[in-house]
C-alpha cells in the first residue's frame, strides 16, 4: 500500500465513518507495516485500534502507532472469542454510525474504504471481497477457496462494513462462537437489518506465515457447521474419493478427471464473477481441487473436535460456530423498530 494510493487529505469532505481494528498479537514482526497502514487511515478517517496484547507489546504499541489512532484495551473478558471482545469495544468508543471493522491483515486503499461507507446509505452491513497482495504457495491455494465461495454461495471476508445502530438494537452479538464474521451477519439480519454482499468491492489483505496458515485449516473447517447445506457437501468429499479409488483404472482415472476439471472450471467462473479477473490470476482456479481435498479431509478432524466439545481458542474451546438466524431471532429482545437504510441480501453489488 503506497501512500499515491490513499492521497491527500479529503479534510473538507472526509468520510463519516470509524476504523475499528481489534488486534491480539504475540510477536511485533509486521508493526512497522502496520503503522504506516494506520498513518494512511487515520489521515481520512478515526481509527480505533482494541488491543488484547500482552502488556509489554501493548506498550510498544502505544509508542508506535500514530497519534491520531485511539489505542484502548478489550472490555468484555467474560466472552471467549477475543475479536468480538474487541469489536463490541470498539463499538463502545466510535462516536459515528458507520463503522468498518478489519483484522489487522487487511489493507484498503481510499478508493475501497471510500464505497463501503457510501454503501452503508443502502444497508446495515456490507461484505467486501477480499484478495490477498501477495501470493505465496499457500495464499494460492487458500485462493482456490475463495474462488469456489464466490461462485456458489460468496466469500467471507476479514473486514466488514457496519452501522452501529444495526447492533445497538440487538444489544450486540455473541461472543463465544467461532465464526464471529457470519455471527454478527446474521444477527443483523435477524434484527430486520440488511446486509449488502459486495462482490466488486476488492479490499487486499496480506497473506499470513505459512505456519498460520497450516495451524487454521482445522479451524476453519469447523466454521460450516454453521453452514449445514456445504457441510454435508464437504463430509462427502473424502468418502466420494475413497469410493472413486475403488473403481477400475479406466473408470476411476475418467471419473477424476472429470472432478477435477469441474471444480476447476467452477473456480474459473467465480474468478470471473463481478470483475474478479482484475485481482485474481487466470493461474487462480488451478488450485481448487487441491483446496477441496484439503476440506475433504479436515472437515472430518473438525467433527472428531466437535465430538470431543468444540475447537481450542485462546485457553477456550468453543462449541459453537455460529447460530442460525432462526435461533437469533428467538432469542432476540429488540430495542425498538427497524430503523434500516434501504438494502438488501440480494448479491447484485450497488455501484458508485
Amino acid at each position: 500500500m503506497t501512500a499515491s494510493e490513499w492521497g491527500p487529505n479529503p479534510a473538507s469532505n472526509p468520510p463519516a465513518a470509524t476504523y475499528i481494528l481489534p488486534l491480539r498479537w504475540t510477536s511485533d514482526e509486521a508493526l512497522d507495516g502496520l503503522v504506516a497502514y494506520l498513518q494512511n487511515v487515520s489521515a481520512w478517517l478515526p481509527v480505533i485500534v482494541v488491543d488484547g496484547s500482552p502488556e509489554a507489546l501493548y506498550r510498544e504499541h502505544a509508542q508506535a502507532f500514530p497519534p491520531a489512532v485511539l489505542h484502548v484495551r478489550p472490555r468484555y473478558p467474560d466472552l471467549a472469542n477475543g475479536k468480538v471482545a474487541g469489536v463490541l469495544t470498539g463499538l463502545e468508543f466510535a462516536q459515528t454510525d458507520k463503522v468498518i471493522l478489519a483484522d489487522d491483515d487487511v489493507r484498503y486503499t481510499a478508493d475501497a474504504l471510500t464505497r463501503v461507507v457510501w454503501l452503508l446509505d443502502r444497508a446495515d452491513a456490507v461484505r467486501p471481497q477480499n484478495y490477498f497482495l501477495e501470493l505465496p504457495w499457500h495464499a494460492r491455494w487458500d485462493t482456490g477457496r475463495t474462488l469456489l465461495n464466490r461462485a456458489l454461495a460468496g466469500d467471507y471476508p476479514g473486514t466488514l462494513g457496519l452501522r452501529r445502530a444495526a447492533l445497538q438494537r440487538t444489544a450486540g452479538y455473541d461472543g463465544n462462537v467461532l465464526f464471529e464474521n457470519l455471527e454478527l451477519l446474521r444477527t443483523v439480519r435477524a434484527g430486520g437489518g440488511t446486509v449488502h454482499r459486495a462482490d466488486d468491492l476488492f479490499v487486499g489483505r496480506l497473506p499470513p506465515t505459512t505456519r498460520h496458515f497450516l495451524g487454521q485449516r482445522v479451524r476453519q473447517a469447523y466454521d460450516d457447521f454453521a453452514q449445514p447445506l456445504r457441510l454435508t457437501v464437504e463430509l462427502a468429499l473424502l468418502p466420494g474419493l475413497l469410493a472413486v479409488l475403488r473403481m477400475k483404472p479406466r473408470t476411476r482415472a475418467g471419473t477424476l478427471l472429470a472432478a477435477v476439471g469441474a471444480s476447476v472450471a467452477i473456480a474459473e467462473f467465480g474468478r470471473r464473477r463481478r470483475r474478479g479477473g482484475s485481482v485474481f490470476a487466470p493461474s487462480a482456479a488451478l488450485w481448487a481441487p487441491a483446496w477441496l481435498l484439503e476440506r475433504g479431509v479436515c472437515i472430518w478432524a473438525a467433527l472428531l473436535l466437535l465430538l470431543r466439545g468444540g475447537v481450542p481458542y485462546s485457553g477456550n474451546r468453543l462449541r459453537v460456530a455460529a447460530h442460525s438466524v432462526a435461533e437469533l431471532r428467538r432469542g432476540l429482545q429488540l430495542a425498538g423498530p427497524p430503523d434500516s437504510p434501504q438494502g438488501s441480501d440480494h448479491v447484485e453489488p450497488v455501484r458508485v
